[in-house]
């Protein structure tokens, strides 16, 4: 089946062919570092590691480039003008920002460009605009676009604007604004008096760059002008990512995003995160409750296109499904006993016929739901199922050695794209998994000494022992 994605653009779910053979250029809106991301910012983060690894399991060499905002209205204000404190902030908040992304197991960038270390490519870029007049210099030596000579603004792009409400002519200086009085955007800011010394001193003059140029400028230095995907929030598609359309091609001439693709927000038990109301949820809290794979899967469990109300209730299941998870992955390595998983080379449809006239049919379903979208809710029915079909064929002592090598492959192929297998539970000794069913062994027969004998030597060689409703599940000392 092929890869079907929403785009933004044309409203619709269209088949997802990269621009050059199986070159997937990537480009997605980081964070403006003036404070710590909370848990709403990751999973926009979250949803694009998803859809990256899934365009790369198809076999697509993906490269993803995510801006780094570090000069910026908002962070201007939280540096009060003052350039040394400015580096200090964002490079605190960009290094937070990074742990997370760590943290919840979210492949790296390709690029990680900073707004302050690409200057010279935004004056570049707005003289280009300058020379083809679709910007032009206020007295006081800031730059606009004008949404009047651009005539394709507003027009059959991300959202539909009505053309009343478009004041051409009339200017906006600020990052962020709403549709109801759509002015000419600001592309470079001269210096003013509360800016301190945070400025630069270019052929445009003493001054800083606007917000929406930053990325235009930055994803074409590393991508070129023409982008197969540009991912982002919701909240970024107007105005942001709007005039990112507007000045790129105005600029090059070239459509500049053939897919735009835009995550839902979260909610925290059921209400909209905010200062005001007190309830700014971040990473490090729920890691104190929570495993970083279990948050990784809430975040992951709904549709992206859907708004994600993320309560306790949800995080506590998804606990419980990584230790499902966990544990059947050990229960087949105890069946197969000391077999090798990577003697085994299975392709994406191969399936295990077995005695019974049984067939293992490896992931299609799996592979189906995501090629609609990234259908994850189906794809985690797909995974569940198998779990629980195998699960029952090991309650009857049903499953040999090499069925239980095709579904710890199957599992594992599933978590190329997923990324929530924990990360060193691959690399435990199978003399663990033998003193483990040892130590189930005496429990069952209430040998409650051997038990807690075992349980020590496990200790000693580094393990801490987790039971769990779905079975024992080992843990390597940190």
């Amino acid at each position: 089946m092929t890869l079907k994605l929403y785009n933004t653009l044309s409203k619709k779910k269209e088949d997802f062919v990269p621009l050059q053979g199986k070159e997937v250029k990537m480009y997605a809106c980081g964070p403006t570092v003036y404070s710590y991301p909370h848990i709403g910012n990751y999973r926009a983060y979250v949803f694009e590691d998803l859809l990256r690894r899934y365009l790369e399991y198809k076999g697509n060499k993906v490269t993803l480039v995510m801006n780094i905002t570090d000069v910026d209205d908002k962070t201007i204000k939280a540096s009060g003008g003052d350039k040394s404190k400015l580096t200090s902030i964002t490079r605190r908040y960009e290094k937070a920002f990074k742990k997370g992304l760590s943290i919840l197991n979210i492949k790296s960038a390709d690029e990680y460009p900073r707004a302050t270390e690409t200057i010279d490519e935004m004056v570049e870029l707005i003289e280009t605009l300058l020379e083809k007049e679709y910007a032009y210099k206020t007295d006081d030596g800031s730059v606009y676009f004008s949404i009047e000579k651009y005539s394709k603004y507003g027009r059959d792009n991300l959202v539909q604007l009505d053309p009343k409400s478009m004041r051409a002519g009339e200017r906006i200086s600020e990052d962020e604004y709403d549709k109801e009085g759509i002015r000419d955007f600001v592309l470079w800011k001269a210096w003013k008096e509360e800016d301190g010394d945070i400025f630069w001193e270019t052929s445009l003059g003493k001054g800083r760059p606007g917000w929406h140029i930053e990325c235009s400028a930055m994803s074409m230095k590393y991508l070129g002008e023409e982008l197969d995907i540009h991912c982002g929030g919701v909240d970024n598609i107007f105005p942001h990512h709007e005039n990112e359309i507007a000045q790129s091609e105005a600029a090059s001439g070239k459509k500049f995003v053939k897919q735009w693709m835009h995550c839902a927000h979260l909610i925290y038990e059921g209400e909209k995160m905010s200062k005001s109301l007190g309830n700014i949820i971040l990473l490090e809290d729920l890691t104190k409750k929570y495993s970083p794979e279990a948050i990784r899967l809430a975040l992951l469990s709904t549709h992206y296109r859907s708004q994600l109300d993320l309560t306790d209730k949800k995080l506590k299941e998804a606990e419980g499904n990584i230790q499902k998870i966990t544990a059947f992955r050990q229960r087949m390595k105890r069946i197969r006993g000391k077999g090798r998983f990577d003697d085994v080379k299975l392709s994406a449809t191969s399936s295990v016929n077995l005695s019974a006239g049984r067939s293992i049919k490896f992931q299609p379903d799996f592979e189906e739901a995501l090629d609609d979208d990234l259908n994850i809710s189906e794809a985690l029915s797909a995974l569940y199922r198998t779990m629980r079909e195998a699960n029952i064929l090991s309650d009857e002592n049903d499953i040999g050695k090499d069925e239980a090598v095709q579904y710890v492959h199957q599992l594992d192929e599933f978590d190329k794209m997923l990324g929530i297998l924990p990360e060193k539970e691959a690399e435990i000794d199978e003399s663990v998994y033998e003193k483990i069913k040892e130590r189930e062994d005496a429990r069952l027969a209430e040998d409650w000494a051997l038990s807690d004998k075992i349980r020590d030597e496990l200790f000693e060689m580094g393990y801490n022992l987790e039971d769990t409703p779905h079975g024992t599940i080992p843990k390597r000392k940190k």
